[in-house]
C-alpha cells in the first residue's frame, strides 16, 4: 500500500491554531497619527512648543488620573461625601493645586505637576476571563495576569465579556483612559466574528443602517465578509460603541448566532501577531507619544501621585524586591 508522499501540514508558530487569518494580518502595533499639512511648520515658522503644565486641575480628573477609577466614578464618590480636601468635604468641580491635601476615605493623595508618562500594556486575553477584579463566581481575572506596579492602578480601556477573546488596553492615566471610552470620542473598536451560517444581504444593510435593541438603536460603521469554511463565515466589523455585548447581540437581534468573537483593534491600537494568548507586553515611550498625540492629550501631561504609605523601622530593615517585568509569555486558553 503506497504511503502519501505529502506530509501533514503543521500549525504556524506565529499565532494559536484556532486564530482566524482575518486577525493574523501583517499590522503594526500601533498606528502613528496622520499629520496635516497645516501641522508641518514652515521655514519662516518656529516649532509650537508644549504648552504649559496646568498648575491647578478639577478634583474629579485627578482622582481618575490618580488610578482610583473612571472620572464618572470619582463624581459620585465626591457627591457621595466621601472625598476631602484640606480636611473639608469637597465638591464636584472643585479645583485642586499642588498645595492642596486631598483625602479619600484614609488615603492621601498628594497632587503634583509631571512629564512622565503613563503606563500603557497590551494583553491579548483569551476566552474563560473575566475583566473585573471582584467576580462572585471566582473566575479567573485578567487583573491577575498583568505586572505589579506602586503608587498606582491598572484600568482597563474597554471590557470584553467572558465568552470574547482579543485585544485589552491597559493604563495607568485616568485621562488617556476616559478619552478612549467616552462615547463622544466615537473611538473605533474592531471585531473578527464567526457567524453559523450566512448573513444575508439585506441583514448586513440592517446592520449597518440600525438594529433596535433593549437599551437603544446600534448599528456598525462597516461590516465585511472575510469567507471561512462549511457552516462558519467570518466577518470583520466595527463599532464606535462599548455597550455591553453590543456585537453579540445585534446578531442576536436577527437571529444569527456568534460562534466566535474577538477583538482586533481599538483605535490606533491594533492587537500584534507576535503576542500570544494571555500574555501582555507594554507600550514603549514613542507609542504612548504617539496614542496621546492621536487622543489630544500633548505629553508633557499632568499626573499625580499617591503618598507612599509609611513603613515600620522592623520592614525599612527588608531588602526591597525588584519590580516585576512585563510577562512576554503567560499560559491560558485558546484565545
Amino acid at each position: 500500500m503506497a504511503r502519501n508522499s505529502e506530509s501533514p501540514k503543521r500549525p504556524r508558530r506565529g499565532g494559536p491554531k484556532s486564530t482566524p487569518k482575518i486577525a493574523r494580518g501583517a499590522r503594526k502595533p500601533l498606528r502613528p497619527p496622520a499629520k496635516r499639512p497645516s501641522d508641518a511648520p514652515t521655514s519662516g515658522e518656529k516649532e509650537r512648543k508644549p504648552p504649559p503644565l496646568a498648575k491647578s486641575q478639577k478634583l474629579q480628573k485627578v482622582l481618575a488620573q490618580s488610578g482610583l477609577g473612571s472620572r464618572r466614578a470619582m463624581e459620585e464618590m465626591i457627591k457621595a461625601g466621601k472625598v476631602k480636601v484640606n480636611e473639608e468635604t469637597a465638591t464636584v468641580g472643585q479645583r485642586v493645586t499642588t498645595e492642596d491635601l486631598i483625602q479619600v476615605g484614609r488615603r492621601r493623595i498628594q497632587f503634583r505637576v509631571t512629564t512622565k508618562l503613563p503606563r500603557v500594556i497590551l494583553y491579548h486575553k483569551p476566552e474563560g476571563e473575566i475583566v473585573s477584579r471582584d467576580d462572585p463566581k471566582e473566575r479567573v481575572s485578567v487583573f491577575e495576569k498583568l505586572p505589579t506596579i506602586r503608587n498606582a492602578k491598572w484600568l482597563a480601556i474597554g471590557r470584553l465579556d467572558f465568552n470574547t477573546c482579543g485585544l485589552l488596553i491597559f493604563t495607568t492615566s485616568g485621562e488617556l483612559a476616559n478619552r478612549l471610552m467616552h462615547p463622544r470620542f466615537e473611538v473605533e473598536r474592531e471585531y473578527a466574528v464567526r457567524i453559523y451560517g450566512t448573513i444575508k444581504p439585506d441583514d448586513m444593510r440592517k446592520l449597518c443602517s440600525g438594529v433596535r435593541l433593549s437599551d437603544g438603536v446600534a448599528r456598525f460603521d462597516s461590516i465585511d465578509p472575510q469567507g471561512g469554511e462549511g457552516r462558519n463565515h467570518w466577518y470583520r466589523v466595527i463599532v464606535k460603541e462599548g455597550r455591553n455585548r453590543l456585537v453579540r447581540r445585534m446578531f442576536e437581534a436577527l437571529g444569527l448566532q456568534v460562534s466566535r468573537l474577538m477583538r482586533v483593534r481599538f483605535g490606533v491600537v491594533s492587537l500584534p501577531t507576535t503576542l500570544r494568548r494571555g500574555a501582555c507586553a507594554e507600550l514603549k515611550e514613542s507609542e504612548i507619544r504617539d496614542l496621546l498625540d492621536w487622543v489630544g492629550t500633548v505629553p508633557p501631561v499632568v499626573s499625580p501621585y499617591r503618598e507612599p504609605a509609611r513603613k515600620s523601622p522592623a520592614a525599612s530593615k527588608k531588602t526591597k524586591s525588584s519590580p516585576a517585568r512585563v510577562s512576554s509569555q503567560t499560559k491560558g486558553k485558546s484565545g
